[in-house]
């Protein structure tokens, strides 16, 4: 698949000469159970971080008013969620041996890619010197058989696969959120920032997310108080009230991932309405595996690796593929709601 060239694009900060436009709408009833209304309206999408080829070049972006949850899905909810339905998870399941064509039959065993930081100082450019996929690893034993969630029930739920989070969504009566969705609600009214809370990573001093402080893999000097997932809600809200919107778990839209998809957006001149997304996906680090966009970043990003905790940051994943920093949340359309999960 050829990939749209960006090259005639610019590819700076746009100026502010257009500025976007927050909508009017009120809130249509009473906000469900722990969710805050998003007004909606243009903005301008993109990332300010030269690093991000993927999230270039800006374009205009409408989105709708909709309903969001205020924080990531904790343990808690989907405990919930599990006891009401049965549900198991695609990390607690056996692999299909026609799913894996070629795979040796005695490691088609239930379990998770968890974060294994080396004892050492390992060079960057090989991700698997960190990340093991981990038997037993899932949901309820986030680090695998030896941990558990007795001390963790509002800590964003991890390890969770695409369509563990579909499948959450469809008993709540919600859906996952667009990208232009997420980044316009993340954003909380702020144009163009580098952060969702401003141009500055730690504005007099102060942690404002939950990611990765230290020597990237190896030592986490936990300066932020937090080694691996946070409580939900413990570092400020945005704008609109939405926690978490970047770092602590990275999390799941609905969008197939392209890495040209802004390009061919940007081409038209036109401001984009309700974006969901292109129609296949393709991933050049990877022809051939489809991924769906991921956003916010986690307790792993940081500037020496990883930085897309920005506002404009963008991830990919697997649908099948669940990790010890990946969760979600769910949104709901603009009607009215008086129902609480």
């Amino acid at each position: 698949m050829a990939l749209t060239s960006a090259s005639a694009l610019s590819d700076s900060i746009p100026k502010a000469d257009w500025i976007p436009k927050i909508n009017a709408d009120k809130p249509p009833g009473p906000a469900p159970a722990g969710m805050v209304w998003i007004p909606g309206g243009e903005f301008w999408m993109g990332a300010t971080s030269g690093h991000m080829p993927d999230a270039r070049p800006w374009h205009r972006v409408y989105v709708g008013s909709f309903w969001m949850d205020k924080t990531d899905i904790t343990n808690e909810q989907f405990a919930r969620f599990v006891k009401a339905t049965g549900y198991v998870t695609v990390a607690e399941r056996k692999p299909r041996a026609e799913d894996y064509p070629g795979a040796i039959p005695d490691r088609l065993v239930a379990g998770s890619v968890v974060f294994s930081p080396p004892d050492h100082a390992v060079a960057l450019d090989n991700y698997f010197q960190w990340w093991n996929y981990v038997q037993g690893a899932n949901w309820r034993h986030p680090e695998g058989p030896g941990s558990d969630i007795k001390n963790r029930m509002n800590h964003p739920v991890v390890h969770i696969a695409y369509e563990d989070a579909l499948a959450y969504c469809a008993w709540a009566g919600a859906r996952l959120p667009t990208e232009a969705e997420f980044e316009f609600a993340s954003r909380g009214g702020l144009d163009r920032k580098t952060y969702v809370w401003g141009d500055e990573f730690m504005p007099g001093g102060r942690h404002m997310a939950n990611t990765f402080q230290g020597h990237f893999p190896d030592t986490n000097t936990v300066e932020d108080g937090y080694k691996t997932t946070a409580p939900v809600g413990s570092f400020p809200a945005n704008g609109y009230g939405l926690f978490d919107m970047a770092g602590n778990v990275w999390e799941w839209t609905s969008d197939w991932y392209r890495p040209d998809y802004y390009a061919t957006l940007a081409s038209t001149g036109e401001i984009a309405r309700n974006p969901k997304g292109p129609a296949d996906s393709f991933d050049p680090a990877e022809p051939g595996v489809r991924k769906r966009v991921q956003r916010g970043g986690s307790f792993l990003c940081t500037d020496q690796y990883c930085a897309r905790y920005v506002a404009g940051g963008r991830g990919k994943g697997e649908p099948d593929t669940g990790t010890n920093h990946l969760g979600f949340r769910t949104v709901r359309d603009a009607s009215p709601h008086r129902g609480s999960r």
